[in-house]
């Protein structure tokens, strides 16, 4: 990274907020990133079928939680094809409190010229757990690239797992995401990506154009505590080699925002969870030891989902007392 770029990195530099109304959520400066990488925007063309803010092209959702009772209940929502939910579930047998969402598409992927937004806001003392339906596809793309946004507030006290299932970039494909967590000092966030190298049961990897991706922890007052940016281009640069996924084909990363311990503890129980998974990781805490996190390799995908849950579990207990759940997924 340049000087430059660190300096840049470093400035204030919030997610836009949510939109209030229809003409403004329509708007391109609500669903367009603020900055999208150069990687990727020198792909930026008109396509031939339907063009970027045209209808079915712009998907957003928003989804706000607030603390009610004994349990968090959804208080606001939002949603714009092809992004949608369903009604919250309280399956968690030992977390009865907390909602569990998961997102669809009736798009069955990312498409070129999508322009993706989700907004999720989690109120002072509320729990809740966001996941997708299933992986998450990248089409092959002949013109433009496609972008997809997730903004989450956690409030104090409140308790946030966003974990969405894979990204899977077809070959051709071109992506953008950008998730920056907001969460206030005495909130817990645990987060979670993981990336293909393709469709790996048909052969494809690293066919795809470019992969993109930044990863932003921030405090309310918008200061940056954690940035990790990951540009994967295979046209241009070796992405299999030394230092980057170093032969391997999947990449999981997974972050514990949290003061209910020390970062030190949260490291370590993620190392002992994954010692025997037989992939390649390492731990390290966070800036401001404000948590800690965990990079891993593999060309499993049984082992990778099996890694990810077991850091998720760990921490979990750790934190909470509690288990990871079963989650029912079709």
């Amino acid at each position: 990274m340049t000087l430059a770029a660190a300096r840049a990195a470093r400035a204030p530099r919030r997610a836009a907020e949510p939109a209030s109304t229809p003409l403004e959520r329509l708007a391109p400066a609500h669903y367009e990133p603020v900055r999208v990488p150069r990687e990727v925007v020198r792909h930026a063309a008109v396509p031939d079928t339907l063009a970027v803010g045209q209808a079915g092209k712009v998907g957003l959702l928003e989804l706000c939680f607030e603390r009610r009772g004994e349990r968090t209940e959804l208080v606001g929502q939002f949603q714009k094809a092809p992004l949608q939910v369903m009604r919250p579930l309280y399956y968690d047998p030992c977390r009865p409190d907390l909602p569990i969402i998961q997102v669809m598409s009736t798009g069955g992927g990312i498409v070129q010229g999508d322009r993706l937004r989700i907004d999720l806001r989690c109120g002072p003392g509320a729990s809740v757990h966001l996941t997708t339906q299933a992986a998450t596809k990248v089409h092959r793309m002949e013109f433009d690239y496609a972008t997809q946004q997730v903004a989450v507030e956690a409030g104090a006290d409140s308790y946030v797992e966003y974990l969405p299932d894979p990204t899977i970039p077809f070959i051709g494909s071109r992506l953008y995401q950008r998730t920056v967590v907001t969460a206030a000092p005495t909130a817990t966030v645990l987060a979670g990506e993981t990336l293909y190298a393709g469709r790996l049961a048909r052969g494809e990897r690293y066919d795809y154009d470019v992969l993109a991706s930044d990863f932003e922890l921030r405090r309310p007052d918008g200061g940056l505590l954690a940035l990790d940016t990951m540009r994967l281009v295979p046209g241009t640069a070796g992405v299999a080699g030394p230092a980057v996924l170093a032969g391997h084909d999947i990449v999981s990363t997974f972050y514990a925002v949290t003061s209910l311990a020390p970062a030190a503890a949260v490291a370590d129980a993620l190392h002992r969870a994954l010692a025997d998974s037989g992939t390649l990781f390492g731990v390290s805490v966070l800036p401001q030891d404000c948590g800690a996190w965990v990079r891993l390799l593999t060309s499993d995908p049984c082992a990778a989902s099996a890694a990810v849950r077991a850091a998720w579990d760990a921490v979990r207990r750790l934190l909470t007392g509690s288990p990871a759940p079963v989650m029912r997924k079709p």
